[in-house]
């Protein structure tokens, strides 16, 4: 976001509401979950894209949600960051985490197996989040 004139950043927490037992990023319910949360985040970009920001969106990216951004978010880059399980759970031990255990398995197998086709891809199991914002930054320039 460093250079740029006007930079908003938009962060979603997946905050899932368990059903039955079962995890709520699984089948109809997740898919739901998915669709409000990827569409109050497009709602929130667009309007600081209306209002000249360029914006940076963090948000748990799937099939569903980056289909929204596509549709929603004009000239939007996306720029899919994945970390291994073991590095995600290592790095959720130092915050707050929001998923159970079945929500952050089943996000992480899906991601895996189906992984939503970006712009660019990015590994970052081993980046330092500064590391990690260059190569973005970079990727971004290239883009404009």
């Amino acid at each position: 976001a460093h250079g740029r004139q006007r930079v908003s950043c938009v962060e979603v927490v997946l905050q899932l509401v368990g059903v039955g037992g079962g995890a709520a990023c699984q089948g109809s319910e997740g898919t739901a979950h998915h669709r409000l949360d990827g569409a109050n985040a497009c709602l929130l970009a667009g309007n600081f894209q209306a209002s000249g920001c360029d914006v940076i969106l963090a948000a748990v990216l799937t099939p569903v949600t980056l289909e929204l951004y596509r549709q929603r978010l004009s000239g939007c880059l996306i720029v899919r960051l994945h970390v291994s399980a073991q590095g995600a759970r290592r790095r959720g031990a130092t915050r707050t985490v929001y998923l159970t255990d079945a929500e952050f398995t089943h996000l992480h197998d899906q991601d895996r197996d189906d992984p939503p086709p970006a712009d660019h891809d990015l590994d970052v199991t081993d980046l330092t989040i500064e590391e990690q914002a260059a190569v973005v930054t970079a990727r971004w320039r290239n883009s404009s």
